[in-house]
């Protein structure tokens, strides 16, 4: 058990990677506290682990008195925070000139003003408790552009140099903070993505992930346990000397040259 005895707050953990990363956890002798703004989703969740091992909060991690009181209650549960998952977040779509403020925002406040404030909370009580563990997810798209998705790229761009950031920080403290850049995945709202381009192909869903990873050298999408046993790794005490790592899980897609395809078409 790699995570024997530890405790992990993991947000965004009612669905998709989350959820996985949860599970995997307390297999790996963690207890684990899921956040997320769906209830019954978290209940779902809290229902497959094993009694004791896990607790659920609802709430919003763009909101700094859900996520203090998130924080509070893992604290008061546990007695202690040693691992620090940053998995909430929403896509978004537009390219700069049609995109609307308001979705600008709301991806930026969720995607990386929301893990910068749970590090904000958290941080001190790894201080405390002599280090800790944060994992960021990002995506691939903080280092590969995908046609407009611009708050998208952005905000994950950004939660990328906040890792270093943090990492540089609090290292004297014993904090590693690492991020994860997942490619395509397959979750809920991976399979949201895969409907709005079905849609606007004409064709099936199954068509539209064949489609998606036609240019994947590993030719398919991820499933959220390959995520959650990379964050298991990271968070263990078998990768003492990894801080400020952005670890790229995409199946071989950003290695691709795009204008070399054609040579093997």
């Amino acid at each position: 058990m790699k995570l024997k005895g530890k405790v992990a707050l993991i947000t965004g953990g009612g669905t998709g990677i989350g959820a996985a990363i949860a599970k995997r956890f307390v297999a790996e002798g963690a207890k684990v506290c899921i956040t997320g703004r769906r209830p019954k989703k978290l209940e779902e969740v809290l229902q497959e682990l094993p009694a004791g091992s896990g607790i659920s909060y609802v709430g919003s991690v763009t909101d700094p008195e859900d996520v203090d009181r998130t924080v509070s209650t893992v604290i008061n549960w546990s007695g202690r925070l040693d691992i620090l998952i940053n998995n909430a977040g929403l896509t978004t779509f537009g390219a700069v000139a049609g995109l609307d403020i308001a979705i600008w925002r709301e991806t930026i406040d969720t995607n990386l003003t929301g893990p910068f404030l749970v590090m904000r909370a958290s941080i001190p009580h790894m201080i405390r408790g002599g280090g800790g563990s944060i994992i960021n997810i990002s995506s691939v798209a903080a280092l590969r552009c995908p046609p407009e998705f611009a708050a998208y790229c952005s905000s994950k761009a950004g939660l990328n140099m906040l890792t270093q950031q943090v990492a540089l920080d609090y290292a004297p403290h014993k904090i590693r903070c690492n991020a994860i850049c997942p490619g395509w995945v397959r979750t809920p709202m991976g399979e949201e993505d895969m409907e709005k381009l079905a849609e606007k192909l004409g064709i099936s869903l199954e068509q539209a992930f064949t489609t998606a990873v036609k240019n994947v050298p590993q030719k398919r999408m991820s499933d959220p346990s390959e995520i959650a046993a990379i964050c298991v790794f990271l968070a263990s005490d078998e990768a003492p000397y990894m801080t400020g790592s952005i670890v790229v899980a995409d199946g071989g897609a950003s290695i691709v040259d795009p204008a070399m395809l054609a040579f093997n078409a």
